[in-house]
């Protein structure tokens, strides 16, 4: 199924009013070191603390729209997107149950409970929860929503650009933190149908980079994943995602970054821009950190994706040295 522009603004209306629409600020940290103009689109400060709330609200939305009922729902997530999901099945009356690893972030995991979701956190990995997930779905007939790979995800991400360009029409890049692709899928769409000159960069990790290896071999092709604290960006591929072609056919790079890397951001935001970003949503600034592109004399926006960081995990890296 193909994903256009039109759905992406049919999806901003749809979510209007129960998202926020985050700042876009200049950074004059970032700036003074990559000797360019970067703007931060700061989803850290989004409702739930991530992006992932547009894409749920909109997922649940039109699939409420279109049951006419009140839906049984399943998702998997590494906890941004649970979290998001709980918030939306809450306000829209939706029946959820969420799947995430044991090792998912406490603060992502009681969000999810707060909202009233049926959490089932025991699965070892990620991947591992996303197979549960649908072994659920299968045996219960819940719908299942993947926190990517999915129509009405993508589209509500793609929200992102369309409010970026509106008020920086002239960017040249566009830093976009990537684990299934999803949100990197929907601000492609977007840009590339408003602004074709932008150069789309999808951010992953030394650790964990499906993206970059699949695009190297023409095909979807499982990774060994490393730890990280970017637990959000951590995992494999869906065989079957439509992510994959979109970012074959739209993105321009994909850079990876180090675990210095996204440590050096979390300290940095704090102490420049007064910012908390997890370690996932600090991936954008972390490649421009380290030098992963040239936006010297050109104008940048690093999405600054989500702030969900264990309390004990962010005073651990405020404090190193």
């Amino acid at each position: 199924m193909s994903i256009t522009l039109d759905d992406i603004t049919v999806a901003r209306d749809r979510i209007a009013a129960y998202i926020r629409r985050t700042p876009l600020t200049p950074s004059p940290w970032l700036s003074e070191i990559t000797g360019g103009r970067i703007l931060l689109k700061t989803e850290c400060l989004q409702t739930t603390g991530s992006f992932k709330l547009r894409g749920a609200v909109n997922a649940l939305a039109a699939l409420l729209e279109r049951s006419g009922g009140a839906p049984r729902v399943v998702t998997a997530s590494a906890g941004n997107h649970g979290r998001a999901m709980a918030w939306a099945a809450e306000r829209l009356g939706v029946e959820l149950t969420v799947f995430t690893a044991h090792d998912a972030p406490k603060t992502k995991r009681d969000g999810i409970r707060r909202h009233g979701a049926d959490l089932r956190d025991a699965a070892p990995t990620y991947d591992d929860a996303e197979r549960l997930a649908k072994t659920f779905a299968t045996e219960t007939g819940a719908t299942y929503i993947s926190p990517y790979s999915h129509p009405d995800i993508i589209a509500g991400a793609g929200t992102i650009a369309l409010e970026v360009l509106e008020e920086t029409p002239d960017a040249n890049w566009i830093l976009v933190p990537t684990g299934g692709g999803g949100l990197l899928s929907g601000i492609a769409i977007a840009a590339k149908a408003t602004a074709p000159q932008m150069e789309v960069v999808g951010v992953e990790l030394e650790t964990s980079h499906p993206f970059r290896t699949s695009l190297a071999t023409g095909r979807i092709t499982e990774i060994v994943v490393g730890e990280s604290i970017a637990d959000g960006l951590s995992g494999n591929l869906d065989s079957t995602t439509i992510t994959f072609a979109i970012v074959e056919r739209l993105v321009n790079h994909t850079v990876v970054v180090s675990e210095g890397g996204l440590r050096q951001g979390i300290r940095g935001l704090v102490a420049n821009e007064q910012l908390i970003a997890e370690g996932a949503g600090i991936a954008a600034v972390a490649a421009l950190l380290e030098g992963a592109v040239n936006v010297a004399d050109q104008t940048a926006v690093a999405i600054v994706s989500g702030a969900n960081i264990d309390v004990e995990q962010l005073t651990e890296i405020l404090s190193e040295r």
